[in-house]
């Protein structure tokens, strides 16, 4: 048995891009551990949804235990550090911030997970977080360090295939019109031609799916897909896609080594 360790940024952000892979895993036998290094609560949530005195934060973590069911996770930690809400606002300024930690000493905190669970591979995010969130490419340098701390030699990044997507939007004009469409698909994700992994995680797409669904406050990400057909989705996040660190790009892997 093989131990897999997903980092993420937020709450929910699992889904997207190792959502597939962790119940992959979770199938063939292997650990799976989810590692988040924010509680969320600045995140956007529809009116109402809130339970009375309930708090964002409480909310996210009740529906990322819902998700980390679904696809298959043993154990889920939270970093508990500070959202930074979104590129440009004002929370990008508070000192405890996720954003404005220093990169060691979260390193040593997630690297003590990583020697804990004597993981074999760790997930981060390419450079630019995929979409240049503060929180996430911050998880790209604190995951990095992390593994080389714990001397963890299987790391990928996980990222969205740019090239994949500018041909499923030319195949189907009308998501365009339905909000799935990032504003800066130039500069989201990686091309193809940086890409050294990729996944097929269509078996499994139930399984995404009902962790899609386990957001309920975050409707906002997940909403426009959660309406497309089986197919549809499939044909969307079917694959999951990683630049595997020191593998020359060329999508020369079909899987994880677990």
């Amino acid at each position: 048995m093989s131990t897999l360790v997903c980092f993420h940024a937020h709450p929910d952000d699992e889904v997207f891009t190792t959502g597939g892979i962790m119940r992959l895993a979770a199938n063939a036998g292997h650990r799976v551990v989810l590692v988040t290094a924010t509680d969320g609560a600045l995140g956007e949530f529809p009116e109402g949804i809130l339970s009375h005195g309930q708090s964002l934060a409480e909310r996210r973590k009740e529906e990322l235990a819902k998700s980390a069911d679904a696809l298959g996770v043993d154990r889920v930690v939270m970093l508990h550090y500070a959202d930074s809400g979104m590129a440009g606002t004002a929370e990008n300024d508070i000192p405890d911030a996720f954003c404005n930690v220093d990169v060691d000493e979260a390193a040593a905190t997630l690297a003590a997970v990583l020697t804990e669970e004597n993981a074999d591979v760790v997930t981060i995010y390419d450079p630019n977080g995929g979409y240049g969130h503060p929180d996430h490419i911050k998880v790209h340098f604190v995951g990095l360090r992390a593994a080389e701390m714990a001397g963890v030699k299987n790391v990928y990044e996980t990222t969205t295939n740019r090239d994949h997507m500018k041909r499923l939007l030319e195949a189907n004009p009308k998501w365009s019109e339905e909000g799935t469409t990032p504003p800066d698909i130039d500069t989201f994700g990686l091309p193809e031609s940086e890409i050294t992994t990729v996944v097929d995680v269509s078996s499994v797409m139930d399984a995404k799916r009902r962790a899609m669904e386990a957001h309920e406050t975050q409707v906002g990400d997940f909403g426009p897909f959660l309406q497309m057909p089986l197919d549809q989705l499939t044909m969307a996040f079917g694959h999951e896609w990683f630049r595997r660190i020191g593998a020359a790009p060329g999508l020369t892997e079909t899987e994880l080594p677990l």
